[in-house]
Order: structure tokens, then sequence, then C-alpha cells
């Protein structure tokens, strides 16, 4: 399932095994999630799932579940 595999990418990245994700969740609430752990997410999210996202992509997510539609659609 794409939200079990999104929140073990997440948890591995800012190294925290409580954090817990829904579609609201945003960079405001992961502690540590600034632009350059952004940058360290979205990398280890295109290698979890195979995917690439586009820039445009990347700077339109404004939460978790925009995400999700986005590795959705590309698998």
């Amino acid at each position: 399932m794409i939200s079990e595999q999104l929140t073990n990418v997440f948890r591995e990245v800012f190294d925290d095994n409580t954090i817990t994700l829904n579609n609201q969740t945003t960079a405001d609430q992961i502690e540590g999630w600034d632009s350059m752990s952004h940058i360290n997410l979205i990398i280890a999210i295109e290698i979890a799932f195979g995917i690439e996202f586009t820039n445009e992509e990347i700077r339109s997510f404004n939460n978790v579940g925009e995400m999700q539609q986005c590795i959705n659609k590309k698998l």
C-alpha cells in the first residue's frame, strides 16, 4: 500500500518512527521538515517508488495527500 510505504520513507528520512501521516499533513507538522530535508525526502520517495517528479509537481504539493495522489498517477 502506497500510504504505508510513504510513511516508511518519511520515518527513515526524518529518523522518527513515530511519524504518522494523513492527507492533510504538512511540513509544519513534521519536526525537521525544512527546505533541505524536503530535497532528501523527494529523492527518497522517487527511489522508493521508482518514479520521478517534475519541478512543477514538487512545487505544487501543499500536503501529503497531494503528494500521494501524484505518486498514484505515476505508478
